[in-house]
């Protein structure tokens, strides 16, 4: 029976949050407490989400202070440089843009933390999908994936709990893995550039000041669609191609006009300094963009006084190189801060949310030293600040629901006694294969902790070593990142101000293909 419940509470989850009938928040608090009645555990409600509330209450405060701090770097211009190496690379092409999302989202997850990943990656790289019109979604299923194989860092946390529940070194664990896991990142790389391709062929290519040569003429920018419609680009020209590959003549933007649709190959289109996208595909002074459509922010979309602004160094921005809250003199000061405090998070000097809270103190008292810009600096992160925390206790209520009422362990042991018995000697490729879902509808605590000492257990009586149960384990990161009980992706949607029903759509499927990669890889090199 609760193995019956737990399902269809996921499944209703799931389903009412991806059609849009509930707010993650409300469905996280109301279906979990719905079921746990039907369980007849009505009584017991409030212990549950006390429990769970208790378990989850250092991950909130650690994203808390994680967002201060890490949105204080990104204000003081730290990742600056990384942002304008990136920029430089994408050249305002839409492939180019969603390889470098990729990329910036690789690099950033080297310090082990979900939030902090998606939270530089979306400020860099939001101003310029809202400016070329690009899928947002597109950009959050691929940081994403990005993030989720970059997780199995031994100091990511699965690697960590795998070596702990099997009593096993997390270096046996991870190193072998490495070639699987290149192979895993490798994929998410060529998904982005198909997936970039894709949205060049969409929305068609800006054409920056003073650009020549074969990037001057691609496809005609069309408008994204409601939810994802371009914002208003200034100072950019757009080229159109014929259905017949002649290229029409282009017209310089700040003039008045339309974007015709794809159909109307040949054409001119003309981008508006300050219009705005239409649903029909018009850009001008008047046109309404769609329901959730706005500007791209300062970078795309700032009033010129002229109609035009000086281009700089790479031709296309993302993050404001003049916003007043830089602090060029204390880079070298911000950069020991940031490296100081990472190495005190591998190293486990201090709990997790005590070295973010002293982190977050110590930036805003140095950077900011006046009183009114440390409130103002807390009061501009304070929105996402709210939005991640209350997401984690309300996910406190559905993991509380699951563990306490006994669905999680009744689901496993259902699942595990599922397996056939002629699976025994393979009950790696096992491991890997429940790591999908597992992962996804569970916490890394729940599977780690929980399931996979059965699964190493039932493996040994076969003879399959517990380091390739713990390696297989592994695989399932790359969706569990986009699972509803992450918190980090509440940071990642909510910054990126895109849906969670869009984004699970969206990047479930991709995020297990890659998962599916690297365990083909690490059967294919004997790893696993």
């Amino acid at each position: 029976m609760l193995t019956f419940l737990g399902f269809a509470m996921i499944a209703t989850f799931l389903v009412l949050i991806m059609m849009k009938k509930m707010s993650p928040i409300a469905a996280l608090v109301l279906i979990p407490a719905l079921f746990c009645v039907f369980a007849g555990k009505g009584a017991h409600l409030g212990d549950y989400v006390i429990e769970g509330v208790g378990k989850l209450a250092p991950t909130a405060a650690m994203l808390m202070f994680a967002i201060v701090y890490f949105g204080v770097m990104i204000d003081v211009g730290l990742f600056d440089p990384i942002v304008r190496g990136i920029l430089r690379f994408c050249k305002a092409d839409p492939m180019r843009v969603v390889v470098g999302t990729a990329v910036l989202a690789a690099i950033v997850s080297l310090d082990g933390d979900g939030s902090t990943t998606f939270m530089i990656t979306v400020s860099a790289m939001y101003p310029l999908y809202k400016r070329l019109g690009l899928s947002l979604v597109v950009m959050t299923g691929v940081a994403a994936t990005a993030n989720g194989v970059m997780n199995t860092l031994p100091w990511g946390g699965p690697t960590a709990r795998a070596a702990t529940a099997l009593k096993l070194d997390a270096a046996d664990i991870f190193v072998p893995m490495i070639p699987a896991l290149a192979v895993g990142l490798l994929f998410v790389f060529v998904l982005a550039y198909v997936l970039g391709v894709k949205e060049r062929r969409r929305v068609g290519t800006l054409v920056l000041p003073g650009q020549a040569g074969p990037e001057a003429a691609e496809t005609e920018l069309v408008p994204a669609g409601p939810g994802t419609a371009a914002a208003a680009a200034t100072d950019v020209a757009v080229t159109s191609t014929s259905a017949n590959g002649s290229a029409g003549s282009t017209a310089p933007a700040g003039s008045a006009g339309s974007a015709g649709s794809a159909g109307s190959a040949g054409s001119v289109a003309s981008v508006g300094s300050t219009g705005s996208v239409g649903s029909t595909g018009s850009v001008g002074s008047t046109a309404s963009a769609g329901p959730t459509a706005s500007p791209a922010g300062p970078a795309a979309s700032a009033p010129r006084g002229n109609g035009s602004a000086p281009a700089p160094e790479d031709g296309f921005q993302g993050l404001d190189p003049d916003r007043p809250t830089l602090r060029p003199r204390l880079y070298w000061f911000n950069a020991g801060l940031t490296v100081a405090l990472l190495t005190a998070m591998i190293m486990e000097l201090l709990p997790i949310p005590v070295l973010f809270l002293l982190g977050a103190a110590l930036a805003l008292t140095v950077n900011f030293p006046h009183m009114p810009d440390q409130k103002a600096r807390i009061a501009a992160h304070a929105d996402n600040v709210l939005n991640v925390a209350g997401m984690v206790f309300a996910a406190a209520v559905f993991t509380g629901v699951l563990t306490g009422t006994g669905m999680v362990k009744h689901m496993a042991d259902w699942l595990v006694g599922a397996i056939p018995e002629g699976m025994g000697p393979h009950m790696a490729l096992v491991t890997g294969l429940l790591s999908l879902p597992l992962t996804y509808f569970m916490s890394n605590d729940g599977f780690y902790f929980g399931v996979l000492p059965v699964l190493a257990e039932a493996g040994a009586a076969h003879g399959v070593s517990p380091l390739e149960i713990a390696r297989a384990s592994l695989v399932g990161q790359a969706l569990h990142m986009s699972s509803p009980l992450v918190p980090a992706v509440y940071v990642l949607v909510g910054m990126a101000k895109v849906e969670f029903g869009d984004h699970t759509r969206f990047t479930v499927k991709w995020a297990a293909l890659t998962s599916l990669v690297v365990l083909a890889a690490g059967m294919l090199f004997g790893i696993i």
